[in-house]
Parts: C-alpha cells; structure tokens; sequence
C-alpha cells in the first residue's frame, strides 16, 4: 500500500507529534509499506528556538518531502501552508498515486488531506493529537468550521483515548460514533530500565526529571512552583528539564527567581531519549491536557515511578495510587504533596513503577498498535472520500493564534 503521511512540524527536537510520526512510519516501513511523509517546518529564528527548526531529518526507508511553513512565519497565515500542503501532495501523487492520505493533526493538515482528496479521490485517516483537539476550533470560526468538515467527512478519524474524544465531542458538538480509539504507544526496546536498575530505588536526595516539551500547558512552571514549595518544607531533589518549547526562557527566569538550583539540558534529540532516563529515580509530567502522552509511556517503560495530572490524555494510562500519583492540573499543593510522597516513600516508588512497567509492556507497544492502524487503512482503502462539504473557508483574521501560530 502507498500511504502519504502529512504531518505537523515533524521536527529533530523531542516532541510527542515527532516521536509519534516516526514510530509510526517505521512500522509502516517495517511492515512492507511504501511510505512518503511531507511535513512542515518552522525555518525562522522564533521558530527555531521553539521547535529546534529546520527541514525534518531522513526516516529510513520513507520518502521525506520538508516544506516549510512560510505562511506561518509570516503572520500566522495558515491558508497560505495549507494551499502549499495541498500542492505538494498532488505533486507527490502525480508521481505514483497513494492509496491512502493520513494526517497528523486535524488542523490544518487535516484540513489539507481532505481537500487534496477531493482532487484525487483518495480516502483519508486524520489523526487527532495533542492541542489539535484540546483548543483548535475554540479560537475562532474559521478553525472551528475546519475542524468539523475533518471529523464529520474524514473517512476515518483516530484519536488516542476516550477522554479525549469525549473532550471533542462536548467542545465541538461533533458525533462520538465519528472516532476510532487507537492509543499512543512506546518502543518498549529502545525504552527499557537502565543498568542495574532496581524499582523504586532513588538517590538521596531524588533525581527528578522533567522530560519534553518546556511549556506552562504541560505544566513545566507549576512544576517549578512546587519545588519552591517543597524546598520550604525541607525536601530535596535533583531536578533536570530536559527539552526546549515556548516557555524555556520563562522557565529558567522562574527558576532563577524562586531561586532554584535546576539543570536545563535544553534540546532533546530523539536517539539520545532513552538515555535521558537513565540516572533518575522520579519522573514528573504536572500536564493540563494531552491526547495521549508519549513521554509519559516513555518513563513508564524505563521503570520511573510518576507524579502526574487527572488530565485529559493522562488518566486513561494513569490511576492514582496504581501505577502513578495524580493530583489536579494546575494544583501546585497537589503535586507538591505527590512529589514529597515519591521522595520519601521507597515502598510507594516500588510499587508504582513495578505496575507501570508490567503495564506499558502488555498494552502500549508500537507493533500492536500500529497493526490497528494499518487495520484502519485496510478498511477504508476501498472506499471514496466524501464530497459533501464545502472546500471554501470564510477566514476569521482575528484568531488568535495568527498572533502567536506556533501555539497552534
């Protein structure tokens, strides 16, 4: 099967829709496919330092097509890198014809697929990842509109979980019947235990980490505020954050503010990941929502216990009490009172990171859950895509994320 895969700002630096798309496409590879993948890219200073920049890197076996997201840079203009998206796969599929378009991301690549399907009468997957489904639709009518038109004509529509979908659903009154549940996934090979591992066993005082994208939405500054307050109450720990994102220079100035002693490594290749974990004995992800957190399984798998958020995207991996410790998003007492417990408590750390390694083994390794995705492609593969709505989109300048697109 010939599968275009288009995908959003697949870039070097660690990120969940980056380490997604490239598990993925591995599989895909791995599995006979023949796979062609064009993904935007940020080239400007901003853009960079966001999101480590630059046309995205070979994937073996996979036909890499980088375009980069000019109409972005310049204004927030979406419309611009959609038309461009649209070209480059009707360019790709003149070439030798796809079987299937999948997308990453409802907007605005989905958007994208499902007009390039229009022109080539190929069907559609649209993925629904991460902030693509949590706030794009809330900003204005235009996204709103698009982000209906992908869920309601895609001819199939993947999202990680059914909190998410659910937070779909209600956000942007769409039908639930619309999604299939395909949950995010780990290399439990690559990602595994570091030498001489033993669960729950920590340094005194612990090694905390905090491992990818460096963001307010992921909670990286209410993490920074509960070890203010755990350092008053006399607890301790060794903290690194790791990885680059919107709110690097505003993590490190509160760090300095509060007067922190935290190691920032700054960018995160994705070879080097599995090592991040090695030498830390807690892992904490205070995030406000995800679709479905790939490092969140990554730490899972390297036998971190976890401190976490009843987030949407988080508690369907996480219980309380049973393989991590969740407190509210946003609750700095909460997670600081979690922190202290994993600090303290080697029984606790035991317990939790023996459940949570035995779990993300049995149920979130990419071979199954690529193989239920290319189930998905064999079902729809047959079939036309859908017509009935309408290619023109009435443009809202006032959104707000044409002022800040790399939020989007």
């Amino acid at each position: 099967m010939r599968i275009l895969f288009c995908s959003r700002r697949f870039f070097p630096a660690i990120s969940g829709m980056s380490v997604y798309a490239l598990n993925l496409l591995r599989e895909l590879v791995a599995a006979g496919h023949d796979v062609t993948m064009v993904s935007q890219y940020r080239g400007d200073e901003a853009g960079t330092r966001v999101y480590g920049g630059g046309p995205p890197p070979a994937v073996p076996g996979v036909r890499v097509i980088g375009r980069r997201s000019l109409g972005e840079e310049h204004g927030g203009d979406f419309e611009r890198d959609v038309e461009d998206l649209v070209d480059s796969i009707l360019t790709a599929h003149a070439e030798t014809p796809f079987d299937i378009l999948h997308a990453q991301y409802g907007y605005p690549n989905g958007w994208a697929v499902l007009l390039a399907a229009r022109r080539i009468g190929v069907p559609t997957v649209v993925s629904i990842q991460g902030g693509d489904g949590h706030w794009v639709g809330s900003c204005c009518e235009t996204h709103r509109r698009a982000m209906v038109e992908v869920i309601s004509h895609a001819n199939a529509v993947l999202i990680g979980c059914e909190s998410f979908a659910q937070e779909v659903v209600n956000r942007l009154h769409v039908p639930r019947d619309r999604f299939t549940l395909v949950p995010g996934a780990v290399d439990t090979e690559r990602f595994t235990p570091g030498p001489g591992w033993q669960p729950g066993q920590a340094e005194a005082p612990p090694r905390l980490l905090y491992h990818g994208r460096v963001d307010r939405r992921k909670g990286a500054l209410d993490l920074l505020e509960a070890l203010a307050l755990l350092r008053e109450r006399g607890v301790a720990f060794r903290t690194t954050c790791s990885g680059i994102g919107p709110d690097l220079d505003a993590a490190r100035t509160q760090a300095g503010a509060l007067g922190l002693d935290v190691r920032f490594t700054g960018y995160a290749d994705y070879e080097a990941a599995p090592r991040a974990y090695h030498g830390q004995d807690i892992f904490a992800s205070p995030t406000h929502a995800e679709g479905f957190s790939n490092t969140i399984l990554e730490a899972m798998a390297s036998g971190l216990p976890i401190a976490s958020c009843r987030a949407v995207g988080v508690m369907d991996c996480l219980r309380d009490g049973e393989n991590g410790l969740l407190s509210d998003p946003g609750d700095v007492e909460g997670l600081a009172r979690n922190l202290h417990a994993l600090a303290t408590d080697a029984a606790l750390r035991q317990r939790l990171a023996t459940a949570a390694l035995e779990e993300v083994r049995r149920v979130y390794s990419w071979p199954a859950v690529a193989r239920r995705i290319m189930d998905v492609y064999a079902a729809v593969r047959a079939s036309r895509p859908s017509l009935a709505f309408d290619p023109e989109l009435e443009v809202d300048r006032a959104c707000r994320f044409r002022a800040a697109p790399h939020l989007l």
